[in-house]
């Protein structure tokens, strides 16, 4: 008697073409979703770290004028050294007395800070700021309901901040 040999096949193991689409799709619907949250959370963080930013460097200058018993001026500057009179607060800004003592660079791109026209800010040796001003900041495209922040410094040079709706930023 003879005895056939069988010979079996292994078994494949992978994803067929229908399966690997079905994951692809599945894939692209989850980032969908995500994509926007994580664009908005971004958002959110780059006003948060520009506001902060600007009440750090307040608490500085503030804290230099006490130390030096010296008027200390936080000033919009594009270059870090110098003060300008033209640009804009997100173009970066240095705190100063006779030599610079902080720089902060540009904010990142697409953040607008806004003060009313103002250009620098002094603080007086006792701490005190003879002009009470408010920054906004935003983003300059802004989908409706994004937040903004304002940073408030007040008579006496201490700053403050706080979150509101916005969906203008100007």
């Amino acid at each position: 008697m003879k005895t056939l040999a069988m010979h079996s096949r292994p078994a494949q193991r992978g994803f067929t073409l229908i399966e690997a689409m079905v994951a692809i799709a599945v894939m692209m619907a989850l980032m969908a979703i995500a994509i926007p949250s994580y664009r908005d959370a971004s958002y959110r963080s780059q006003l948060r770290s520009a506001a902060n930013d600007l009440v750090t460097s307040a608490h500085f200058a503030r804290s230099e004028a006490i130390k030096r018993n010296a008027p200390v001026t936080m000033c919009m500057s594009s270059d870090g050294e110098h003060c300008t009179a033209s640009g804009s607060w997100e173009q970066g800004w240095i705190v100063r007395s006779d030599i610079t003592l902080r720089r902060q660079t540009a904010t990142a791109s697409g953040v607008r800070i806004s003060a009313g026209g103002l250009v620098n800010l002094t603080f007086q040796p006792t701490g005190a700021d003879a002009t009470p001003v408010s920054f906004r900041v935003c983003r300059v495209s802004t989908n409706a309901g994004l937040e903004a922040r304002i940073v408030t410094i007040d008579a006496t040079g201490r700053p403050s901040l706080r979150k509101t709706a916005s969906a203008t930023c100007s």
